[in-house]
């Protein structure tokens, strides 16, 4: 691949000088959210500094700012990896999103607040291509739920959960194969009908895209995952 090539494909097209710690991590951010690393990966730092043509500190300045985002982890003397998927970390993140999403949503009908702007990132969704980067489907998928919470009118759990939204995004990467931009539009489809029905029916229609959509599609995900690393390990 020709250094123009990648430059395009990581977003730096038109900047004399994409040597930006800043610009090299939205590069690999995107990529990691594409599923272009499988977890436990490793993303050496020699390769990456070549790769780019960028310095070894730009590398490392990168890598430890989607090492804050929960997007990798850091090992002494071994370097950045991509996080695995376990059943834990499924169920923790998720756990997370029960509390968040739904105590917002109920905040949001208790006060009667608008919800025109999941309604419109709906719109967004079902308007992508079949073919659009999946990066940018997770991206208006996350809009969808973090417009929800936004509803809510408490900057203090907005905050929480805008804190883990690349893990979480990071984490939509391993269910690709199962859902298309269009299954997903539809599901929220639905669910926008159900939000806009209110009470219990909103409340009961988001639990069930948290838990079904959700949960059960990632440990679906980590089961085929296990089971294809079991088929390598044998061949």
């Amino acid at each position: 691949m020709t250094r123009k090539e990648i430059v395009s494909q990581s977003g730096f097209m038109d900047d004399p000088a994409p040597t930006s710690p800043n610009r090299l991590a939205d590069a690999l951010r995107r990529e990691l959210l594409n599923g272009a690393f499988p977890p436990g990966a490793r993303l050496k730092e020699e390769d990456l500094a070549a790769r780019f043509e960028v310095g070894r500190y730009t590398v490392r300045s990168a890598l430890r700012s989607l090492v804050s985002a929960g997007l990798l982890v850091h090992e002494t003397n071994r370097g950045a990896f991509v996080r695995e998927l376990t059943r834990e970390r499924i169920d923790e993140l998720f756990d997370f999103r029960a509390v968040i999403e739904l105590g917002s949503l109920r905040l949001a009908l208790e006060r009667g607040a608008d919800l025109g702007e999941a309604e419109s990132k709906v719109r967004e969704l079902e308007a992508l291509p079949t073919d659009a980067p999946w990066h940018l489907v997770t991206a208006t998928h996350g809009a969808i739920h973090h417009a929800i919470v936004r509803a809510s009118g408490n900057p203090r759990l907005l905050a929480a959960y805008e804190s883990c939204a690349d893990e979480l995004r990071f984490m939509c990467a391993f269910v690709q194969p199962d859902f298309s931009t269009e299954r997903l539009a539809t599901l929220h489809r639905t669910l926008m009908k159900a939000l806009h029905e209110g009470g219990e029916t909103a409340l009961r229609a988001l639990r069930h895209d948290l838990e079904v959509s959700g949960r059960g599609a990632m440990h679906s995900a980590l089961r085929r995952n296990e089971q294809e690393h079991q088929l390598a390990t044998m061949r």
